[in-house]
């Protein structure tokens, strides 16, 4: 991702140099400075992506046909399944849709968890150090927590049959060798994947203009570290 990020250039020792630099931020203000913001990331990005739309009309995670069936599309469009490539496609974003939403409390919870050593890691880690934290914390259990969502949602337009019926005839000519077990598995990776990179994303506008979140602490923090 491209971004201004202070994080590449702070080493483990940051703290106390914001501590001297900052004001007096001391090392507790500034990992509760950094939970504020990985929290008020996480839930701005979960209620933007779990609504109407949220993934369907944003390019940036839109959720596109697992690569080997679309490598196949032109055939199978050949053959008269535009209209169903095109139903198994929205279907897939509305089931990540519909999922994203119980992300909320486990993100919520994996941001309260964070001490100081984590917020230290994260601080001075890469461009990816916010996503490799929610991601390591937090793509099992959601994994787990999204599956029968998403399955729930695919089944109630036929997803699933849509995409049996679609790969066992791109099977049969050749063209289709699946990368994940499921549609189920496929879209709840692709859901995960955009929830974090939506996290990443509102980061890195908090990073920007911390003044501009209102919180007089988030500005000391993220205030100090441009």
């Amino acid at each position: 991702m491209r971004r201004r990020h202070f994080s590449a250039a702070l080493p483990v020792f940051a703290f106390p140099l914001l501590a001297r630099a900052g004001g007096g931020l001391s090392e507790f203000d500034a990992s509760q400075g950094l939970r504020a913001a990985l929290e008020k990331g996480a839930v701005s990005a979960v209620q933007v992506l779990g609504r109407p739309d949220g993934f369907l009309a944003n390019a940036q995670v839109h959720i596109p046909l697992p690569k080997a069936l679309h490598d196949a599309a032109s055939l199978l469009n050949a053959l008269g399944m535009r209209r169903q490539l095109e139903d198994l496609e929205l279907a897939m974003n509305r089931a990540a849709e519909a999922a994203v939403p119980q992300a909320r409390a486990l993100l919520v919870d994996a941001v309260k968890k964070i001490s100081i050593a984590d917020a230290r890691q994260i601080l001075a880690g890469g461009e990816t150090s916010v996503t490799e934290f929610f991601a390591g914390k937090t793509r099992e259990p959601l994994t787990v927590t999204f599956m029968p969502a998403v399955h729930q949602a695919t089944s109630k337009v036929g997803v699933v049959e849509q995409y049996d019926r679609l790969t066992h005839k791109a099977q049969s000519m050749g063209l289709y060798r699946p990368e994940d077990p499921s549609v189920d598995h496929y879209v709840t990776r692709k859901a995960l994947d955009g929830l974090y990179f939506m996290i990443g994303e509102e980061e890195k506008q908090i990073r920007r203009d911390p003044v501009g979140t209102g919180s007089a602490l988030l500005t000391r923090v993220f205030g100090g570290l441009r």
